[in-house]
C-alpha cells in the first residue's frame, strides 16, 4: 500500500520541521510527505533534506481547503492520503495501523484517531509534554474492538482512500476560505455515500494545537456561522447539527467575552458572529467574504 502523508502549513515554519522530524519515529515510514505552505516562507528547505522518506514541497493558493486540494493533485500515485496538521504528532504506530486498516476493511474510505491531547482546547501542548504523552499512551486494543464508526474524521488526522475519492470527483469545498473551518466534515460527508467513515483507538497522536498561524478572531467568528449555513444549504450538515454548533459557539464566545482566555480573541469573535448573523438576515451571508474582512 502506497501511504503518503499530506501536511498543509502557514506561518509556522520551525513546527513543520520539528513535526517533520517526528515522523522519522513511526514505524511503518511514509512512502513519501507532501507538503504545502501557504508561503515561500512557510517551508524551510533544510527541513525537509537528510529524511528517510522522500519529501515534495508543492504551492497553491492560501487555506486549509485549496492547500489539501494541491497536496491531493500531487499524490496520484497514493492508495491512502494521511493527512496531518503541521503541529499533530502522531503515535510511533499510527501509519502502520492505518496500513492494517484499510488492508483489512476495504470499505473504510476515511479514519481518524485517538486525539490523545488536544492544545486546541486550550493555551496549546509544548513539545516536551506532546512527546511525554506520546510515550505514555496506555496499551491499544484489537484492531476490531478499536474501530467505531463516525460521523466525519477530525481534520488533524484524517486519513482518506484515495480511489473512491477521485472516481467521484471529491475535493475539499475551496468556498471555506483560509482556516477552512468545518472542511473536514465537508469532505467526509461527501465521501460518505462510497463507503464507511470510522474512528480507530489504534490510531492515535497529540495534537499540540499551536496559535501561530491561524485565522483572526473576526475573521474566526465569521466562519462560525457563514460556514455551517453554507454546508447547511449544499448538504453536508444537516440543520439540527448546525444549529447547535452554531448556537453552542455563540453562547461561549458571550459568555467569555468579559473574561477571554489570553489564546482566544473572544470579542473578535463575537463580532464576526454578529456580522455573519446580519449577513444571514440579509440575505448575503457568504464563507468567503472572510477574505474582504481586516
Amino acid at each position: 500500500m502506497n501511504i503518503i502523508v499530506g501536511i498543509a502549513t502557514a506561518g509556522r515554519p520551525e513546527q513543520l520541521a520539528v513535526t517533520l522530524t517526528q515522523m522519522v519515529s513511526q514505524q511503518r515510514l511514509p512512502d513519501r510527505v507532501v507538503v504545502c505552505p501557504a508561503a515561500l516562507e512557510d517551508c524551510d528547505d533544510q527541513a525537509c533534506r537528510d529524511l528517510p522518506f522522500p519529501v515534495t514541497v508543492v504551492h497553491g493558493s492560501r487555506g486549509s481547503s485549496a492547500q489539501r486540494n494541491c497536496i491531493f493533485d500531487a499524490c496520484g500515485d497514493a492508495d491512502v492520503i494521511v493527512f496531518f496538521d503541521d503541529d499533530f504528532y502522531p503515535h510511533p504506530k499510527y501509519l502502520a495501523e492505518v496500513e492494517l486498516l484499510f488492508t483489512t476493511h476495504p470499505d473504510v474510505v476515511i479514519a481518524t484517531g485517538r486525539v490523545l491531547a488536544d492544545g486546541i482546547l486550550g493555551p496549546g501542548i509544548e513539545h516536551p509534554e506532546a512527546v511525554r504523552l506520546l510515550e505514555a499512551a496506555v496499551e491499544i486494543p484489537p484492531p476490531e474492538a478499536a474501530i467505531h464508526e463516525a460521523h466525519n474524521a477530525y481534520g488533524c488526522n484524517m486519513v482518506v482512500r484515495v480511489a473512491p475519492a477521485r472516481k467521484h470527483g471529491i475535493r475539499f469545498d475551496e468556498n471555506l476560505p483560509l482556516y477552512g473551518w468545518l472542511e473536514d466534515v465537508d469532505f467526509s460527508r461527501q465521501m460518505a455515500p462510497y463507503g464507511r467513515i470510522v474512528s480507530s483507538t489504534r490510531l492515535s497522536g497529540v495534537h499540540l494545537g499551536i496559535k501561530r498561524g491561524r485565522t483572526s478572531g473576526l475573521k474566526f467568528g465569521y466562519s462560525q456561522i457563514a460556514n455551517p449555513i453554507y454546508m447547511t444549504r449544499k448538504g453536508t450538515l444537516s440543520l439540527p447539527r448546525a444549529l447547535r454548533q452554531m448556537g453552542r459557539n455563540v453562547a461561549r464566545n458571550i459568555a467569555r467575552c468579559l473574561a477571554p482566555e489570553p489564546w482566544v480573541d473572544r470579542r473578535g469573535r463575537v463580532k464576526g458572529n454578529m456580522l455573519a448573523l446580519g449577513d444571514l438576515v440579509l440575505g448575503r451571508i457568504d464563507p468567503r467574504k472572510i477574505l474582504q474582512l481586516n
